[in-house]
């Protein structure tokens, strides 16, 4: 059975007049008409007795009545729970981030969303690098703020909330910590640590590239589960790792010194989500970040 004839069906019962129908259906009476018969003839048996001054149920029709009802307002109370979670900015967010940056930005980003949308409540969680990506895609978070872009047919990205330049973590003896600047290719010349092995290529590109753009192999290091581990690392001379500039300023100890290169491209931060959980929250949250000008 159509959706329409369910409904012509339940209000013809409940009015008992072709007319109020079809004000209430906002359709023609000999559209409620028509598609009353039509379900007549599909149960094989009239639902209605008409007469010229009246319209009644027959033992069948009120017997379907009362079977249908309750599974039709079950049915329209699901359909209202769906629409409300698509479309309505109420209930719960929950937002992931990676890194102090991440943090931060999640914050001023959570201020702006509540003021807007004080009816939906945003809690924040911590992941680690190596887990971030698996607890989006196992929707025990909806959004995730971490390095873009995270490319990936399920995954969507949102506007860039931050753009800082990189900065290579040695340890305080290395040669690299005496230099002013560093290039990509001064990569061939040392050890270069591993983020964790469940990130994608396209997040460890050029986080953890392969060559130097001249062709030169990058030797391969350790690798390690979270960014503390990565610079404890570092700070034990085994090797170096490519980081934002927020590390400096989050991040600082006396082993690890941080060198800028000149040569890469700025390591931008923003919301990220599944594409098949886009619901209002979620819409409403990346309009809520999005900057109003230059990052």
């Amino acid at each position: 059975m159509e959706r329409y004839e369910i409904e012509a069906f339940l209000v013809l019962a409940e009015e008992l007049h072709f007319g109020r129908t079809a004000v209430r259906l906002r359709v023609t009476t000999a559209r409620v008409s028509q598609v009353i018969g039509k379900l007549e003839r599909r149960v094989g048996a009239p639902l209605f007795e008409r007469t010229s001054r009246s319209v009644s149920l027959t033992p069948i029709g009120s017997r379907l009545h009362d079977d249908m009802r309750p599974a039709f307002e079950r049915l329209e109370a699901a359909l209202a729970t769906a629409v409300a979670a698509g479309r309505g900015v109420t209930g719960e967010l929950r937002v992931g981030f990676v890194g102090a940056a991440a943090g931060q930005l999640l914050v001023q980003a959570t201020d702006r969303f509540t003021a807007r949308h004080p009816e939906c409540e945003v809690r924040i969680h911590e992941v680690q690098m190596g887990e971030a990506l698996d607890r989006l895609r196992a929707d025990r978070l909806d959004v995730l703020i971490a390095c873009l872009p995270l490319s990936g047919p399920d995954l969507a990205n949102g506007p860039v909330l931050l753009s800082e330049p990189r900065l290579l973590a040695v340890p305080a003896g290395h040669a690299f910590a005496q230099r002013t600047a560093v290039s990509v290719e001064d990569l061939a010349r040392t050890e270069l640590l591993r983020a964790p092995c469940s990130l994608p290529d396209h997040w460890r590109e050029p986080g953890s590239p392969r060559l130097t753009p001249a062709g030169r192999p990058i030797p391969v290091g350790r690798s390690a589960a979270t960014f503390q581990e990565i610079l404890t690392l570092v700070g034990a001379g085994l090797g170096v790792f490519p980081v934002g500039a927020h590390a400096a300023r989050f991040h600082a100890r006396p082993d690890v010194v941080f060198v800028p290169f000149h040569d890469t491209p700025p390591l931008e931060w923003g919301p990220v989500w599944r594409a098949s959980r886009a619901n209002a929250r979620v819409r409403a949250f990346t309009d809520a970040v999005r900057p109003a000008g230059p990052v």
